[in-house]
């Protein structure tokens, strides 16, 4: 097997750490022990970096004892056996301790790797109010008139200004700040993500008092969203002085304002956490953004003085270190059924506003859609619906129709029928059976000669009628069409050029995946916005099993003759591969690690019974099968067909195929480079 490949390190990921460990007030020998220990702990999991506590080898709060030599000259001697002890361990630390500079004390942090110091870094604000009076003790980082110190023998650099880069990890540059940095309006941090870097360190001791987690919380998720960047944050905890002030030792890892891990506050003894950060998610998040590069243009003299010192570490890249990150299976849909249930309220407001206004500007009260009794088509009638209601227009001018043609099963055709019963819009049902075989005998097909000729142009033949029909009426009727296809649809690829599902006058789903619009229709059921016997119908439309039936059945058990998912993949799948392809651009190889890391193993319990299929799993081989066929319609084949995809709102962040807004793309493009990378996965 091939390990590198289930190796977080392979996909640029960057296993970091935030340590609190218990410490003693003045005692630097026994806190960089702790330290050591935890440090151990850290490379043991496969860390490249681990954080500590503010002034964690002396203690915060030491008071006046910071002007004691006998501290200071410990604190030193602590140092200097957390850098031996770092010679033996692959994992950047960073440690807290006062430093003497020209007969000034600053509050620092200490880069330590491969058994040397790398940098020093002095904290920029210190806070001289409430409980705090730092500037009683330390100086401020800009009072040194050095940018180099000498340190056990060692020419190091000294500053606020200085960037530690990874050399062989891309995308891992981190910058290191402390406590208070950070809750000044413009934060060291700020400047050194703008000068590249990805990961944001904190070393805080931050005493606890009523509410302020909530707002630690708060205040390192903007900035690691507003930065496009990981930030680590710690704090002191058991150990600290209690004479004035309690600790926690809250410890938080958050990346681009998504919490990754945060640890268990009060605890008597000393815990360290671990997130694993994606480097390559934010780096492309930042070139997508095209306002920061501006931003960092506007500061460019302020970022000239930055320094960036590199080096290495032995990264655990031969041996199989699984993703430890929560990888949701469906990217587009919670997995929490609170959040799930917001979203969804969120993405149904979201399509009927954009209806309402569209039908509001062109002045038009009537709408032509046509009804399957499958998914898409209903979820497209209920937006229809609620539209119509917001608008004070009645259902009944929403004309919708069923029309059957030679696959069209009883069960969708019953589901059709009662869907638009329950509505209370217009029910028409039109067989397009007759105009279809006129077509065919047009075209010299042989069905029309009796033959059983199933073949694209016979299908369609009767998805064309189909489109034909509703434009028509809709011109008879002075109405638009609406549109029922979705974006999973648009990105495989699977939707009939200028018929109803990829073509229509407006297309409330355009930029809705089908794993969401699953989950939207079974909302409106669970709600009974449709009442009781509206609910009925909707779940059995989930029940049904997806397909286009456009060829006559021929199976036993009535099952239709085409299922989609047997062609194309699972949607579950191929919506997991199109959120992270069309978002943040991840190569296969990337991809399939994180469909992997998602459905491997996974403990049931840990979704919702409503979450039809959630049990399904996926080995390598299976995934790698499916994705082919994801890259190969999507980067290949499809492009021509959502080069031409009417109007229809954008509803999240996952990005729409529309060549007006998130995608625009060649139609004559080729997948090589993909699919060359895919093969390249084992198995």
């Amino acid at each position: 097997m091939n390990n590198r490949f289930f190796n977080l390190y392979s996909h640029h990921f960057a296993r970091v750490a935030v340590a609190s460990p218990v410490c003693k007030v003045a005692d630097p020998a026994f806190n960089a022990l702790q330290t050591i220990e935890l440090a151990k702990q850290a490379a043991q999991q496969g860390s490249v970096l681990v954080a500590f506590p503010e002034l964690g080898l002396s203690a915060y709060s030491c008071d006046d004892l910071f002007h004691q030599r006998a501290l200071l000259d410990g604190c030193e001697r602590a140092l200097a056996s957390v850098v031996e002890a770092s010679r033996a361990l692959p994992v950047a630390m960073v440690v807290g301790l006062p430093l003497r500079v020209n007969h000034m004390l600053f509050n620092c942090a200490a880069v330590v790797a491969n058994g040397q110091v790398l940098g020093v870094v002095p904290k920029s604000y210190l806070p001289n109010y409430g409980e705090f009076y730092e500037s009683r003790q330390f100086a401020p980082a800009d009072c040194a008139a050095v940018d180099r110190i000498e340190l056990f023998g060692a020419d190091v650099p000294f500053g606020p200004n200085l960037l530690f880069e990874v050399e062989n990890l891309p995308f891992f540059r981190f910058h290191v700040e402390i406590c208070e940095d950070v809750w000044v309006p413009v934060p060291p941090s700020s400047f050194g993500a703008m000068a590249g870097a990805t990961v944001l360190v904190n070393l805080s001791a931050s005493n606890v008092v009523v509410g302020k987690s909530g707002y630690r919380h708060q205040l390192v998720s903007q900035q690691s969203a507003r930065c496009m960047a990981a930030y680590l944050y710690t704090s002191a905890g058991r150990g600290e002085s209690s004479t004035d002030m309690a600790w926690d030792g809250q410890a938080l890892i958050y990346e681009n304002g998504t919490l990754l891990a945060e640890s268990e506050r009060f605890r008597d003894d000393s815990h360290i956490i671990f997130a694993d950060v994606d480097l390559e998610r934010l780096s492309q998040e930042r070139m997508h953004a095209t306002t920061y590069a501006m931003n960092a243009r506007r500061h460019a003299q302020e970022l000239a003085k930055f320094r960036v010192l590199r080096f290495a570490l032995a990264l655990p890249v031969d041996r199989t270190l699984p993703l430890a990150r929560a990888v949701e299976r469906f990217p587009y849909v919670p997995a929490d059924r609170s959040r799930r249930d917001e979203r969804c309220t969120e993405v149904y407001n979201i399509q009927v506003q954009a209806l309402v206004q569209r039908l509001s500007a062109i002045g038009v009260n009537k709408v032509v859609i046509g009804i399957s009794g499958g998914l898409d088509s209903t979820h497209a009638l209920l937006v229809c619906a609620k539209a119509f209601d917001r608008l004070g227009l009645p259902r009944a001018d929403i004309l919708a129709y069923t029309m059957p043609g030679f696959a069209t099963s009883e069960r969708t055709l019953r589901q059709a029928r009662e869907l638009m019963r329950v509505v209370g819009c217009s029910a028409h049902e039109i067989d397009i059976r007759p105009s279809c075989i006129q077509m065919l005998k047009d075209l010299g097909h042989p069905y029309a000669e009796g033959k059983q000729e199933y073949d694209v142009t016979f299908e369609n033949v009767q998805a064309g009628e189909r489109t034909s029909h509703l434009f028509r009426l809709a011109n008879h009727h002075n109405a638009i069409v609406i549109g029922t296809g979705d974006l999973s649809e648009l990105a495989l690829g699977w939707c009939t050029f200028g018929v109803g599902d990829q073509m229509a006058h407006y297309n409330v789903n355009a930029s809705v995946p089908k794993t969401l619009i699953s989950h939207l229709v079974r909302w409106v059921a669970e709600t009974h916005q449709l009442g009781e016997g509206g609910s009925e119908v909707l779940i059995n439309v989930l029940e049904t099993e997806i397909s286009p039936e456009l060829v006559p059945g021929n199976t036993d058990d009535g099952r239709p003759a085409q299922i989609t998912e047997n062609v194309i993949g699972p949607y579950e799948l191929q919506d997991f591969t199109l959120y992270y392809t069309l978002r943040y651009g991840f190569r296969p190889s990337k991809v399939a690690f994180l469909e992997y890391s998602a459905w491997k193993n996974r403990d049931e319990g840990a979704w919702p019974d409503d979450i039809k299929a959630s049990r399904n799993e996926y080995d390598l081989a299976q995934i790698k099968r499916y994705m082919k066929i994801f890259l190969w319609r999507f980067f290949k084949t499809s492009q021509f067909k959502r080069s031409t995809v009417p109007n229809g709102p954008k509803v999240g962040n996952g990005g729409s195929l529309s060549p007006r807004g998130d995608w625009r793309a060649p139609s004559d493009s080729e997948a090589t480079v993909w699919l060359a990378d895919l093969d390249n996965i084992p198995g």
